[in-house]
């Protein structure tokens, strides 16, 4: 209570501080502090939010209503040094008095410090400064107003403004637009000098953004001059540039109407002191050289190796360490074609992708023998040949109370002389748990090590060739990937194996595309009798059974009671389920005993999974600033077909196994399938719309009656529903009785609000929803299992507030998420029962969530 009493009389007292503090403070007499923006447009008030971003003046921003950025500066001290000065240095006494304490040295620095002048350099920075009303910018602002409006067609357009006051030194400002008639295209016509570009722009004329009868929009001719200029580079015009195209346009003697004409004059090129003009080439490529290293002398260097190839003639300053057609594979100039721009962007990005060399530099140059044609010179840097990588970290974790982790990797490039790259990374982690029984009393008790390995080609690896299906030109590669890793007093002490084929390439340039031809993984549990040390809910409720049912004495711990882990749990199971107990197969207690056993069977069997998987994504996103996009996942995923041709047609021996095995061990079946949808809105202002939606569902047949545990979904975490902690939502209404709940069909659906708040710090408010069930699978608990359309009831809602920090090249999140219907509950208890600081779920993640 008394808590709560400070918390109020803190937020009370900081409230008056700021209500205490006017607006007007720094806006000096004669001056007007902007406190509206009012745009009329033929006399009707207007919130288009583009016209508003056009004005060279707004009010101060605000945030919860509340302008906290400028109290925050009229806080601050107008010169806090100059104030510090008259306070101390220039009054010998207090100088004196606080020598006496401090140094005079120190006494003088101290003006410098953060509790005199930092803070309030601080809150200047952090802070805005008030926004006083000038005459001249209210004018740019209309002029702004009157070239956009111009812009769009309405070349008659009026704008005035007015400034009036709103109380003691604050004013508003009124702009009134008049737009008049909008003007629309009555006549299009086209005047081009070169004739082999006027038979270029023909091809294209019918296809024109510019149409007669639409609005006139300055957009579109910028739009139309793009597309203009980019076919003519693309069909041989390299001295062609988009300040080529002329637009004259007549309103004045057209009686009102618009006659628009495109003018293309020849080139202007300079010879010696004086300009003269002449008609654009379509150039084709006569000869493509590729340097393939950089010399660090390259007036006095010489070529020591070359080879023509295909064509391509191939230069080397050193020996030639490449296989010409690694290199050629990536080059999309050839001799003979026409030169396009698109063919040396894709030559850039294809180099790139080789991931061998840094940023290539191409040159074109006129071919002395021939003056419509060039020559290709492609410069290339080679990477280093090793790169090394290590890493040290101090951790602590739920597992481990303390513990060392190590990494260390090496990347060597260009391996066989055909661009390949191998990457060999190895990883280590040894820590202390008191957790755990440590007879040898030694302090590291726990350990994990891997080693992973990746070779990546850049081209398709298969027994035919695959270019007419997959064409270089979508830059395809192949990486072949091993790893292996080992625990040891974690958990049940896996031991995993993973091997996989994979091949990538780019349909189009924000399209891509996956192929998994084949991708296993093998895990060997070693440590099964530590099941129960591992899943505490599961033996939690196994032993309040266990305390009510009578059994064999021997099954608990004769100093807690309890039962004994494995011996105990393993013996009480197995006798309920041979019906051994007081208990029968209708009981409620029997078949939650059963429903742990077939969860512990489960999580204990060893794994061996063979799948194959094709992914694809598109994405309209320019680049990393564009907050106007759609993003659009699917992936299809099979496993255990192969296998199954080569396993036995007997069954198992092993008394727990009713599958086909491979190597002793039951391999997986099932199908897999994902979509996933992002879409962003740019709301302007630095506000952002977000939503994702997500649905995925694995189905076991053949083989298997369930999906392996690395291949099922989970719900909660900072990607997810925040409102809940990973693996604690579901499955359906079952409450999470679980320690880690997963099951093999997913629904989810996210919308984020995103906005700034002050300078780099963000904020975000959002809507969380989904849930995981069963289906189709051997899951028996009724709450866990998705029955159709009306399961949907139990789809989990979370809500919360989010703040970021913006660093540019990343962003540190934090999310804070609440229950707003929580399915677990009853009926009547789900809706806004733990909305409350209490049971407040706090999430930290880098980059946004979706």
């Amino acid at each position: 209570m008394k808590a709560g009493i400070a918390k109020i009389t803190v937020f009370l007292l900081a409230l008056a501080i700021f209500s205490g503090c006017k607006s007007t403070k720094r806006v000096k007499e004669g001056e007007l502090l902007l406190t509206k923006n009012t745009i009329l447009v033929d006399g009707k008030k207007s919130n288009d939010e583009l016209l508003e971003d056009l004005l060279y003046q707004k009010p101060n921003s605000k945030f919860l209503g509340y302008k906290l950025r400028l109290q925050l500066f009229n806080i601050a001290k107008k010169n806090p040094d100059s104030s510090y000065k008259a306070r101390y240095l220039k009054n010998p006494t207090k100088f004196k008095r606080q020598s006496m304490i401090f140094s005079a040295k120190q006494v003088r620095r101290r003006g410098k410090s953060f509790l005199y002048s930092g803070l309030d350099k601080f809150l200047k920075k952090t802070g805005e400064a008030p926004v006083v009303i000038k005459k001249e910018r209210v004018e740019k602002s209309k002029q702004r107003l009157q070239v956009y409006l111009s812009n769009k067609g309405y070349f008659r357009n009026q704008v005035t403004a007015r400034i009036d006051t709103a109380g003691k030194k604050k004013g508003t400002v009124t702009y009134t637009i008049t737009r008049g008639k909008r003007a629309t295209i009555d006549s299009l016509t086209h005047k081009i000098a070169t004739p082999a570009l006027d038979s270029l722009y023909r091809q294209i004329s019918n296809k024109a953004l510019l149409k007669i009868g639409e609005p006139f929009e300055a957009e579109i001719f910028e739009a139309e001059r793009n597309r203009i200029t980019s076919y003519f580079r693309n069909h041989g015009a390299l001295e062609f540039q988009q300040s080529s195209i002329v637009y004259d346009i007549d309103t004045i003697k057209t009686g009102g109407k618009t006659y628009v004409k495109l003018i293309i004059n020849d080139q202007s090129v300079r010879e010696g002191d004086s300009t003269a003009t002449r008609p654009f080439k379509l150039y084709t490529i006569s000869k493509v050289n590729i340097y393939t290293d950089q010399p660090k002398d390259k007036k006095s260097a010489q070529v020591k190796d070359s080879i023509n190839y295909k064509g391509f003639d191939v230069f080397s300053f050193q020996k030639l360490k490449y296989r010409p057609k690694a290199i050629t594979d990536a080059i999309f100039l050839n001799p003979g074609n026409e030169y396009a721009d698109f063919r040396a962007n894709l030559t850039t990005r294809s180099l790139n992708n080789l991931k061998i060399f840094n940023q290539p530099t191409l040159q074109f140059k006129p071919d002395p023998s021939n003056e419509n044609k060039l020559i290709a010179n492609i410069y290339l840097s080679p990477k280093e040949k090793y790169y090394f990588l290590t890493s040290l970290d101090v951790t602590h974790s739920n597992v481990q109370d303390f513990g060392i982790a190590a990494s260390a990797s090496v990347t060597i490039r260009n391996v066989f002389n055909g661009a390949e790259t191998l990457l060999v990374a190895m990883r280590g982690n040894i820590g202390s748990s008191t957790d755990l029984a440590n007879p040898d009393n030694t302090f590291f008790n726990i350990s994990e090590y891997g080693i992973d390995s990746r070779l990546s080609f850049p081209r398709i690896l298969f027994p035919f060739k695959t270019d007419k299906i997959i064409p270089k030109s979508m830059l395809p590669s192949t990486s072949i990937n091993l790893g292996f890793a080992t625990q040891r007093n974690i958990g049940l002490d896996k031991e995993n194996f993973t091997g996989a084929m994979t091949y990538n390439w780019m349909p189009d340039r924000n399209k891509t595309a996956r192929f998994d031809l084949f991708n296993i993984q093998y895990v060997n549990n070693v440590n099964v009798s530590n099941y129960f040390n591992v899943y505490r809910s599961s033996y939690a409720a196994l032993n309040e059974i266990a305390q009510n049912v009578s059994t064999n004495d021997s099954y608990f711990s004769p100093t807690n009671g309890n039962l004994l882990v494995p011996e105990g749990a393993s013996g009480f199971t197995s006798d309920v389920l041979n019906n051994l107990t007081s208990l029968v197969p209708t009981d409620p207690n029997y078949r939650e005993v059963r429903s742990i056993e077939e969860r512990r069977r489960r999580l204990t069997e060893n794994n061996l999974i063979l799948a194959s998987s094709y992914s694809y994504s598109r994405t309209t996103k320019a680049n990393l600033v564009d907050n106007n996009f759609f993003t659009i996942r699917f992936k299809a995923e099979s496993a255990g077909n192969v296998l199954s041709l080569f396993a036995g047609t007997a069954n198992s021996l092993n008394a727990q196994s009713t599958g086909k095995q491979i190597f002793g061990v039951e391999f997986s079946q099932y199908a897999k399938g994902e979509f996933e949808f992002i879409k962003h809105w740019d709301l302007r202002r630095e506000k952002v719309l977000a939503i994702r939606t997500f649905f995925g569902m694995a189905v076991p047949y053949g083989n298997s009656t369930n999906i392996p545990f690395s291949r099922s979904y989970f719900a909660g975490g900072s990607n997810d529903i925040r409102a809940w902690q990973p693996y604690r939502l579901g499955p359906g209404s079952s409450g999470a009785r679980n320690d880690f709940n997963e099951a093999n069909m997913k629904l989810l659906a996210n919308a984020e609000l995103r906005f700034k708040i002050v300078n780099k710090f963000k904020g975000a408010v959002f809507v969380d929803a989904g849930n995981i069930w069963n289906v189709l699978d051997d899951a028996t608990l009724a709450e866990s299992k998705f029955e159709g359309i009306q399961s949907l009831k139990d789809i989990a809602v979370g809500s919360g507030f989010g703040l970021r920090y913006d660093f540019s090249f990343f962003v540190l999140r934090s999310d804070f998420g609440f229950k707003t219907y929580n399915p677990a509950e009853t009926y009547n208890k789900r809706w806004f029962r733990d909305y409350n600081l209490a049971n407040m779920v706090v999430n930290i993640g880098i980059n946004y969530p979706f």
